[in-house]
């Protein structure tokens, strides 16, 4: 059981020239096993107190917030018996992935807060591993942005548990984990009776506190 976190941000998109941050914090598979979409333990959406100077520094800023949120949820996972090796970080702005990861030379980042540097910091201990990955893909796209009623409808059973959306929801989830879906006898239609590898079933609730959407939906279909 490893954490897993994508990481976004949208610059400018908030009153007094604001930008705001988000991310999806899920638990998944240690590797080499696949990458699973286990459902969202913290799904944070905010507005970054400062104003920055580029969307590399709003996507950097979120690594720094998401980063603080996973080193505690990460020290709990350790704490329950669930060893951790570095918690990858997903984020699909390039320049801040190669500053926290010092891959990149510095010139006008250089006027970037000092603190969003922690995130850095932590990955030269070891404790985070960020790496680059398109928007599409990324999970925590949808807390940082206005989206319509359609897209909410369409990407809505991927975070929340939706009674109508169920069945596509959990099918969603075994992909790359289980080979065969199961197949309801002589209709043809696949049938949720897998169960997910070393996880338990849990019912899911969701709600939101000081801007930070809390849910926990199935992690194991039976």
């Amino acid at each position: 059981m490893q954490l897993r976190i994508d990481s976004d941000a949208s610059y400018l998109n908030a009153p007094h020239a604001r930008s705001r941050i988000g991310g999806h914090h899920y638990l998944s598979n240690a590797p080499p096993r696949a990458d699973i979409n286990n459902g969202a333990i913290l799904n944070p959406s905010s507005v970054l107190k400062v104003v920055v100077s580029s969307a590399a520094e709003a996507e950097y800023a979120a690594l720094f917030e998401n980063g603080k949120a996973g080193l505690l949820e990460r020290t709990t996972l350790e704490e329950l018996g669930h060893t951790q090796g570095p918690t990858r970080i997903n984020t699909d702005n390039s320049t801040a992935c190669g500053i926290a990861n010092d891959s990149v030379k510095q010139q006008r980042s250089r006027a970037m807060d000092m603190r969003f540097h922690w995130i850095r910091d932590r990955v030269k201990q070891g404790q985070f591993e960020v790496n680059w990955e398109p928007s599409k893909s990324n999970r925590g796209d949808y807390f940082t942005k206005h989206f319509t009623a359609a897209h909410h409808r369409r990407k809505g059973p991927n975070y929340l548990h939706v009674v109508s959306s169920q069945p596509q929801v959990l099918l969603t989830l075994l992909r790359g984990c289980v080979e065969t879906p199961a197949v309801s006898p002589g209709s043809g239609s696949p049938l949720v009776h897998q169960t997910l590898p070393h996880l338990d079933h849990m019912p899911m609730t969701a709600h939101s506190t000081n801007g930070y959407l809390h849910s926990n939906r199935p992690i194991a279909i039976q």
